[in-house]
C-alpha cells in the first residue's frame, strides 16, 4: 500500500504538472470507487472546475479546487497516479480526469481498492486523521502522551491511521529498527527515552524515504511511471530470511494484527 512517503512524492510531482489546470470530464470505468456520488454527478460537479492547490493528509492526496470542493483519492492496495499515456489502454485504469491543456491523470488500480470523493470540506474525510509524523509541532512529548494511552503492540499502534497518519507498515519496520524496539511491545511500556528514539526514527526514515520516491514494492508508480527506490536502502522491511546489516541475525517476520512484521531479533530485544 503506499504509505506518507509515496502519496508526499506523487503530490510533488503532480504540483507543477496539473496545478492551475481545469478540469473537462472524468471518465469512471469502476464507479464503486466514488464515495456516496454517481459517475454523472461526479463528472457535472467536478467538470471546469480548476486545480489551486495539492496537499497531503496521511495517505490521502486533496486536490483543492477552484468552488472550495476537494478531490481526494486513496490509493489503497495497489492504486497509483500516472500522466503517461502509456496506460491509455491499460486494462487497470479504474479512472481518467481529463485537463484543459489535453492531458490526462490516469488512476491506475489492479485490485480495486482505491476510492474518490468530492466533498465540500475535506474534513468530511480526513478529520479523522491522527497527527501528521511530520509536523514541525508533532514532538516527542506528543508521540508519548499518544502510546501512554494504547496497551496495543507499538507496530499496531503506529498502523493505525486515527493515532498518527501516514505512517504505514513498511515504514513502522524500519523506525522500529532503528529505534531498536521490538514490534510486539506493549506501546504503552516504552520509556520516555525509547520514545524520544522512536520519534527520530519516525521522522528520518520518512524523510529520507521522500528523498527516494517512496517504494516500489508492488504496484507504485511515480506520476511519470518510474520507480521509487526507497525499497533498496530498507535494513528489514520485506526483508525475511536477510541479515540484519547491524548485527548479522537473521531477519525474522511475524503476524501482528494481521500485518507482516518484520525485525531483527537481537538487536530489536523484546524486553517488556
Amino acid at each position: 500500500m503506499p504509505e506518507l512517503p509515496e502519496v508526499e512524492t506523487i503530490k510533488r510531482d503532480l504540483e507543477t504538472k496539473v496545478v492551475g489546470l481545469r478540469f473537462t470530464g472524468a471518465t469512471i470505468s469502476w464507479p464503486r470507487m466514488l464515495q456516496n456520488m454517481t459517475p454523472e454527478a461526479f463528472n457535472s460537479r467536478l467538470t471546469y472546475q480548476r486545480i489551486e492547490g495539492l496537499k497531503r493528509r496521511g495517505k490521502y492526496l486533496i486536490f483543492q479546487l477552484s468552488t472550495g470542493d476537494a478531490l481526494i483519492l486513496h490509493l489503497r492496495m495497489s492504486g497509483s497516479l500516472r500522466l503517461d499515456d502509456d496506460c491509455y489502454s491499460d486494462p487497470y485504469v479504474r479512472a481518467v480526469f481529463d485537463f484543459d491543456n489535453g492531458s490526462k491523470l490516469y488512476f491506475r488500480d489492479p485490485r480495486k481498492f482505491g476510492m474518490i470523493w468530492l466533498v465540500a470540506d475535506a474534513e468530511q474525510v480526513v478529520g479523522k486523521l491522527g497527527p501528521e509524523p511530520l509536523d514541525k509541532h508533532f514532538k516527542s512529548k506528543d508521540l508519548q502522551s499518544i502510546l501512554s494511552c494504547h496497551c496495543a503492540p507499538i507496530k499496531a499502534v503506529l498502523c493505525d491511521q486515527t493515532v498518527i497518519a501516514g505512517v504505514g507498515n513498511m515504514y513502522a519496520d524500519e523506525a522500529l529498527f532503528d529505534a531498536g524496539i521490538h514490534p510486539e511491545r506493549k506501546a504503552s511500556s516504552l520509556s520516555n527515552e525509547e520514545t524520544k528514539r522512536l520519534h527520530r526514527a519516525i521522522v528520518a526514515v520518512l524523510k529520507k524515504a521522500i528523498e527516494a520516491g517512496g517504494a516500489s514494492i508492488s504496484d507504485y508508480t511515480r506520476p511519470d511511471g518510474t520507480s521509487g527506490e526507497s525499497q533498496f536502502s530498507f535494513k528489514v522491511a520485506h526483508r525475511s530470511g536477510s541479515r540484519c546489516p547491524c548485527c548479522g541475525t537473521a531477519i525474522e517476520r511475524i503476524p501482528i494484527r494481521k500485518r507482516g512484521s518484520y525485525f531483527c531479533p537481537k538487536c530489536q530485544g523484546k524486553n517488556i
